[in-house]
């Protein structure tokens, strides 16, 4: 589950913004939560947090082996308000085009590599 860092972070762009951090340490985990069918990537991230469509997000990612924390940017595009047919509670977040995005997809795409086109379920599909 991620942990709350802040709960509210100052931004002008818009009147909330949260906070999470989010460590991944294992491939499956990543699989679970990637979410390629969106534009620039995305994670779905299980947590208990409330959130509206649309929010800004800044997470702090580590990904499974490497000790670097990756800083993204993101929107809410997803939520699950409450555990729903053996998914978990949480939020989609939909990278930005920049502020780390990129670079976040990239990363994640290289580490699940030939599983991205796997018929596995996930958290979201």
């Amino acid at each position: 589950m991620a942990e709350d860092t802040q709960d509210d972070f100052k931004n002008t762009a818009t009147p909330k913004s949260g906070v999470l951090s989010l460590a991944i340490k294992e491939k499956a985990a990543l699989y679970a939560a990637y979410m390629p069918f969106l534009k620039g990537g995305g994670l779905f991230i299980p947590t208990s947090k409330p959130f509206n469509i649309g929010e800004e997000i800044f997470m702090l990612l580590s990904l499974v082996d490497d000790p670097m924390k990756l800083r993204v940017m993101g929107h809410v595009v997803w939520v699950t308000p409450t555990s729903q047919a053996g998914k978990p509670q949480g939020v989609g977040v939909q990278f930005s085009e920049k502020d780390g995005g990129l670079e976040a997809k990239n990363k994640i795409e290289a580490l699940l590599a030939g599983a991205l086109k796997s018929s596995r379920p996930t958290h979201t599909m």
